[in-house]
């Protein structure tokens, strides 16, 4: 109902599960999906695995409750761009859907809030080829939540330089946000939610 009252919406269609989901998408192709992470019959992890094979270009925003931390990096590997609390204002919504539309990454504030609280340093092999050491320090730390100057005094080093690397770690992984940030983080294995 709500999504109906925005002018730039033309259509809405509704699913009870990730199979109806599945079998609404032969017919339709809609711009972008929300998906419940948890449903009956198929989860919306697995849901949104398929409805991606089926459409690639499907933008699929996850609708959550605060108790699904451990579902988020599941979600995000199967390919969702967006996380919104199932009670989410209008507002937070709008955001959602504007932000997924342009090809950015969009998470609710107290969901972006839990899941840095939640990150930890993940001890992997091998390292990201595309990052350096220092780099990936430096992600981690952002992923954390930690300001520019915050991990400039952390790791000895200037404020200017750390500037310098979340500007190029922005350039390198091709994201616009913080958000995008995390979510490559938490996809290469960097941080583990």
């Amino acid at each position: 109902m709500l999504l109906e009252n925005l002018d730039y919406i033309e259509k809405v269609e509704e699913a009870e599960n990730g199979r109806d989901f599945l079998n609404l998408l032969e017919n339709y192709q809609p711009d972008i999906a929300f998906i419940d992470i948890e449903m009956p019959e198929m989860d919306g992890i697995t849901a949104t695995r398929e409805a991606l094979k089926l459409h690639p270009d499907l933008n699929i925003i996850a609708l959550s409750m605060y108790g699904d931390e451990n579902y988020y990096t599941k979600m995000i590997n199967a390919g969702a761009m967006g996380f919104v609390l199932k009670n989410s204002g209008m507002q937070d919504i709008e955001a959602a859907i504007k932000n997924v539309i342009m090809g950015d990454n969009y998470f609710s504030q107290e969901i972006l809030k839990r899941l840095i609280n939640g990150i930890g340093k993940k001890n992997r092999s091998p390292k990201s080829d595309e990052l350096t050491e220092r780099e990936e320090e430096v992600l981690f730390h952002i992923c954390k939540g930690l300001s520019n100057q915050e991990i400039a005094d952390k790791l000895y080093l200037s404020k200017r330089t750390i500037d310098k690397h979340r500007e190029n770690l922005l350039s390198k992984i091709n994201a616009k946000n913080t958000a995008g940030l995390v979510i490559y983080a938490v996809k290469k294995g960097i941080v583990e939610v």
